[in-house]
C-alpha cells in the first residue's frame, strides 16, 4: 500500500508542475495577452497595429498574469445598452484616477516598434507617479461619508447594498494617503518596476556600457514628492537592476518656489499662476463646479431612493448627498481598483454618469493647467526648451532622459505642445461630442509621454556615419504616449507620421515665444532662474 504522506507529496509536486506548465504557456511570447482583450471595442484590427515580431517592442501589461483579467464581468454595470457590454472599459472613464491603460485612441498605425529603417537613438520621458492612494485632502472626505453611510440608522437597498459589509480599501488608513499602492494587479509599486523592465526591453540597445561596474552613470529625476521618488526608485530597479549604484543616480529636484523656471514642477514656482484666482490654478476646480452642476444633482436624486433611515416619516428629514459626495463616490472606483484590482463601486453608475465624470476631470485639468490657462505655455516650455536642446545634440548628450512628476506638471506640457487642441475652450454646460483633450488615456497613474529621436538613414547615403549624422532630413521626433504612437498635428511628414527633428525644435521655440518668458508671465524678479539647467548626463 502506498504510505499516504508519499502520495499526498506526490499529489502536490504534480499539481506544482501542472501550475509551473501554465505559468510557461501563459508567459511565453506566443501567448502574450492583449492589454484590452475583450473590454474595449477594438475593431476588426489591433489598435496598436500588428503585433511586431521583435518582442521587446510589444507594449501593455505582459508581465506574469494579466490584471485586466481581474475586471469583473459587472464592469460594464447593469445600467448598460444592450449589446455594448464587450465594448466598453471602465478603467478608460476614470479620468486619471485609476490605474494606467494603454492609449488607443488617435493613434498611428504599425505599433510601437521603429519605422522600418530607422533605429531609436536617444529616449526622453516625463512620467507621472505610479497607482496612489487618495490624497490627504481626498482620503479624509471618502473616510467622512462612508461612515456617514454606513451609520447604524441608516438601510441600504439596490445598487447600495454592498456597502453595510464593505471595508475601506487601505488596510493602513490614514497613514497610506498620497503612498504608492502595494498589493493588487494594479499595484503602483508594480507597475513602476515592470514599466522598468518594459523600457530596458524596448531600449537595450542604448544600454550597453551602462548597465555593468565602470560603465558610464545615467542621472535621471525625479520631483521632490515622496510618491514620486519612489515611483523612480521602483523604476530604476526594473530598468537598471537591484544592483544599479554603479549604473544610475537619481536626481530629487525639490518642489519650493525659488527654484523659479530650473524646476520639473512649474506650478508650484509660477507665483502669478498660484495667486491668480480667475485664471490661475483654482480656475480648474471652478469649471468644474460649474459642469459637477449639470449631472451629478441627479445621480444624488437617484443614489438617495436606494438609502432610508431609522424612525423616518414621509416630510421628515432623510439622507442627502452633496455633489461633492457624489463625486467622491466616483472617485473611490478608480482608487479602490488601484489597490483590489476591482471595485463595487464602479457599478453604482450608468456608463453616461461615468462619461460625465471623465469629462469632469478632462474640464479641471483643461482649466488648471491645460490649454485653458494663460499660463501652460510659459510653464510646459521649461522642460520642452530643455528637451529639444539635447535632441540637437545627440553625440554627446546621452541616450535617456528620464523624469518622474505629478499629472499637473505633464498637463502643461502637452498644452505647450499643442498636441491635443480643441478649435474652442471646453464647455461647462455640456459634453462635445467630439474633443481631442482626453485625460484617461493621456495621464493615468503612471502615464508617460516618451519623445524618441530617431534615425532613419536615406538609402542614398554614404556610410560613412559622420556624414550621415550632418544630414538634418533624416533625423526625426516620435512621440509615444502611454504605448501608442501620436502624431504631432501638422508636423509628421517622416516615418511612421513622425515630426522632422528641425521643424520640432522650431515648432518648440514658436510656442516658447507664444506662451512669453516664464518670468515675466509669472511675476519673478529677474534673478529668478528662467530655465531648466539639470537636465544633462
Amino acid at each position: 500500500m502506498i504510505n499516504a504522506r508519499v502520495l499526498t507529496a506526490s499529489t502536490g509536486i504534480f499539481a506544482l508542475l501542472i501550475l509551473l506548465y501554465n505559468f510557461w504557456s501563459y508567459t511565453s511570447s506566443n501567448s502574450i495577452p492583449r492589454p484590452l482583450g475583450a473590454y474595449f471595442p477594438v475593431g476588426q484590427n489591433n489598435p496598436q497595429g500588428p503585433i511586431p515580431k521583435s518582442l521587446p517592442f510589444t507594449s501593455g501589461r505582459t508581465s506574469w498574469f494579466h490584471p485586466q483579467s481581474w475586471l469583473p464581468s459587472t464592469t460594464s454595470s447593469q445600467n448598460s445598452p444592450k449589446g455594448t457590454k464587450h465594448k466598453w472599459n471602465i478603467l478608460y472613464h476614470l479620468g486619471g484616477n485609476g490605474p494606467w491603460i494603454q492609449k488607443v485612441d488617435g493613434i498611428v498605425d504599425g505599433g510601437i516598434g521603429p519605422p522600418e529603417g530607422c533605429e531609436v537613438e536617444q529616449v526622453h520621458m516625463m512620467s507621472r507617479h505610479a497607482e496612489r492612494y487618495p490624497t490627504i485632502r481626498a482620503g479624509i472626505r471618502m473616510l467622512d461619508l462612508v461612515d456617514r453611510i454606513k451609520a447604524d440608522n441608516v438601510t441600504l437597498t439596490g445598487p447600495l447594498s454592498f456597502v453595510k459589509d464593505w471595508e475601506w480599501f487601505a488596510s493602513d488608513g490614514e497613514a497610506s494617503f498620497e503612498q504608492l499602492t502595494t498589493t493588487g494587479p494594479y499595484a503602483g509599486t508594480l507597475d513602476a518596476f515592470t514599466t522598468g523592465v518594459r523600457l530596458r526591453t524596448r531600449y537595450s540597445h542604448l544600454l550597453s556600457g551602462r548597465i555593468s561596474p565602470g560603465g558610464s552613470k545615467t542621472s535621471f529625476w525625479a520631483s521632490g514628492s515622496e510618491r514620486v521618488v519612489d515611483t523612480a526608485r521602483y523604476f530604476a530597479a526594473g530598468f537598471w537592476g537591484l544592483e544599479r549604484k554603479d549604473s544610475e543616480t537619481l536626481h530629487v529636484i525639490p518642489e519650493t518656489a525659488e527654484l523659479g523656471g530650473d524646476t520639473l514642477t512649474p506650478g508650484d514656482t509660477c507665483l502669478a499662476y498660484q495667486s491668480d484666482t480667475e485664471y490661475g490654478h483654482d480656475q480648474g476646480a471652478a469649471k468644474l463646479v460649474e459642469f459637477s452642476n449639470t449631472y451629478l444633482p441627479a445621480i444624488a436624486e437617484r443614489l438617495e431612493t436606494f438609502i432610508s433611515t431609522a424612525g423616518s416619516k414621509a416630510g421628515e428629514w432623510r439622507f442627502r448627498f452633496t455633489n461633492d459626495e457624489v463625486y467622491a463616490l466616483q472617485e473611490m472606483c478608480g482608487f479602490e481598483t488601484t489597490v483590489r484590482g476591482s471595485s463595487p463601486w464602479c457599478g453604482v453608475f450608468t456608463h453616461d454618469e461615468w462619461e460625465s465624470f471623465e469629462y469632469a476631470r478632462d474640464v479641471i485639468h483643461f482649466y488648471r493647467a491645460g490649454p485653458g490657462t494663460k499660463y501652460a505655455k510659459a510653464m510646459g516650455s521649461l522642460w520642452l526648451n530643455a528637451t529639444a536642446g539635447l535632441l540637437l545634440n545627440t553625440l554627446s548628450a546621452g541616450p535617456f532622459f528620464m523624469s518622474f512628476v505629478h499629472d499637473g506638471d505633464i498637463v502643461p506640457m502637452l498644452a505647450a505642445l499643442n498636441l491635443y487642441h480643441d478649435k474652442n475652450p471646453l464647455p461647462v454646460t455640456h459634453i462635445p461630442k467630439h474633443r481631442a483633450w482626453k485625460t484617461s488615456q493621456v495621464t493615468p497613474m503612471m502615464g508617460r509621454v516618451i519623445f524618441e529621436r530617431i534615425h532613419c538613414p536615406n538609402k542614398s547615403q554614404r556610410k560613412d556615419e559622420l556624414q550621415a549624422r550632418d544630414q538634418g532630413d533624416t533625423y526625426f521626433v516620435r512621440i509615444n504616449v502611454n504605448d501608442g504612437i501620436v502624431a504631432i498635428p501638422g508636423c509628421e511628414g517622416g516615418p511612421g507620421k513622425s515630426c522632422p527633428l528641425d521643424e520640432f525644435v522650431m515648432r518648440i521655440r514658436k510656442n516658447q515665444q507664444e506662451g512669453g518668458d516664464f518670468r515675466e508671465v509669472c511675476g519673478l524678479g529677474s534673478d529668478a532662474p528662467d530655465r531648466i539647467t539639470f537636465l544633462h548626463q
